[in-house]
This record gives structure tokens, C-alpha cells and sequence, in this order.
């Protein structure tokens, strides 16, 4: 399977994750990552520029109407929903919350999913509510591959225990073996 993108949701405990798992990307990995982080609504972007001093990838707030490049990771901005349009650009809401949060994990994987269908991985990986589990299942059905951090390796374990709870979920791994799947699957698709 070519796969287009990939979504990933956390929350409590993420930026610890981040810093775990961003380092460890190759600058070949050439899927888009698209991230909803669960934050304060007057967060400043300094925790972005401490992740890209430690990424071989460029890390960037997400930006309306911005078209999704390879090799690119991109983080939704604080207080903003974040969608995927079906031409594969953002788009950015002020919507409700979903889920207590603004940005969603559910309005980000469910908007993917709709763009990308079978070509989306969604990662559900730490944090303490549910956010991310509807719009996990969502990918399922529509054929895309669905990863959750093993709960025990999670600081904040309740978000990827209730996406495992709510569905059968095709891995769970720690975050070292998400990044190696991840590595993995690209590696596959450069050399087919």
C-alpha cells in the first residue's frame, strides 16, 4: 500500500513523545505527518522550534489553504481546528470544541480520512480523554492503517486504551516501534 499521510493525536504527555519520536525520523521519510496537540488556547509555538532543533524534518504550525508537502510535519495551531480538504490543503476552524478540545483529533482524523481514504495511517498515541478514537475508527473504515501506543509505554494511557477498547487496532507498539513501522512502511514505498 502507497500510503499518502499520516495523522497522529496526542495530549497529556505529548510533548515528551514528540521528543522521543521526531529525532529518531531519517530526513529521506517522505510521508507528511499532520499532528493535532492537545494545548492552551494562548500557547506560543517555542515547544515547535525545540522540536525542529531536534528533527532532521522541518516542523511547522499548519497555515489556511496551505498545500501538504512530503517530508514535512506539520502541527495544528493552538485554539484552531485543523481539516484536511479533499485537494489536500488545510483548512483552519473555529468551530465548537469536540471532545472538550480545539483542536480535535477527531476533526483532523475524520477530515483525513475522508481526503486520503485508504492511503491515511492514524496514530493515536498519549493522553488522558478519548479525543482521536472516533476518527481512528473512521480511518479503519475507510481501509487506512490504525496505530495505537501500547498503553503501558503511555505517560497519560486513557486515549490510545480507549481507542484500543473501541476497535480492532492493526498495531500497538511503543513509540520506538511506531517510528520503526513508520520508517518501515516509507522504506517500502521508496524501493517497490
Amino acid at each position: 500500500m502507497n500510503y499518502e499521510a499520516i495523522v497522529i493525536g496526542v495530549s497529556s504527555g505529548g510533548m515528551n513523545a514528540m521528543k522521543t519520536m521526531f529525532p529518531l525520523l531519517p530526513k529521506e521519510f517522505n510521508i507528511p505527518i499532520i499532528i493535532v496537540q492537545h494545548i492552551s488556547a494562548n500557547s506560543e509555538n517555542l515547544w515547535i522550534r525545540l522540536l525542529n532543533d531536534k528533527s532532521n524534518l522541518e516542523i511547522k504550525e499548519a497555515d489556511e489553504k496551505e498545500k501538504i508537502e512530503h517530508g514535512k510535519i506539520y502541527i495544528a495551531p493552538p485554539n484552531y481546528h485543523l481539516l484536511v480538504e479533499k485537494n489536500k490543503t488545510f483548512s483552519l476552524s473555529i468551530d465548537e470544541r469536540v471532545n472538550f478540545a480545539r483542536p480535535s483529533i477527531d476533526v483532523l482524523f475524520e477530515s483525513a480520512a475522508e481526503a486520503y481514504n485508504n492511503k491515511l495511517i492514524g496514530v493515536i498515541l498519549t493522553g488522558s480523554n478519548n479525543d482521536g478514537t472516533k476518527g481512528l475508527k473512521l480511518i479503519k473504515e475507510y481501509g487506512g492503517l490504525t496505530i495505537a501506543q501500547d498503553p503501558s509505554t503511555a505517560e497519560s494511557s486513557f486515549m490510545p486504551a480507549s481507542a484500543i477498547a473501541a476497535m480492532q487496532v492493526d498495531y500497538i507498539l511503543s513509540l520506538e516501534g511506531i517510528i520503526n513501522l513508520l520508517i518501515k512502511l516509507t522504506q517500502l514505498q521508496l524501493y517497490k
